[in-house]
């Protein structure tokens, strides 16, 4: 029987190193600590509002004292969006 050809292959060459991008990365370091500031006041507010029967922290707001807190607790959480 004959032999069959044996093909030669050629040797691996790796592709060239591709040049690593410049990243601009923004100083950020503000997020998390305004964050954590904006849900604590805004649970503090409720606290407050409920363990003073209403007198505090504005007893003109009424039960809007309830929205005031929960909108601190909302802009944290808008403040989250920016967190890299």
């Amino acid at each position: 029987m004959p032999k069959s050809r044996i093909r030669k292959k050629a040797d691996f060459t790796p592709p060239p190193a591709a040049k690593a991008a410049n990243i601009k990365l923004t100083n950020r370091s503000w997020v998390a600590p305004v964050m954590l500031a904006l849900f604590l006041i805004g649970l503090a507010w409720i606290v407050l509002f409920y363990v003073t029967e209403g007198d505090l922290p504005i007893k003109s707001f009424g039960n809007w004292n309830i929205v005031a807190g929960f909108g601190f607790i909302a802009a944290g959480f808008g403040v989250s969006t920016q967190w890299k």
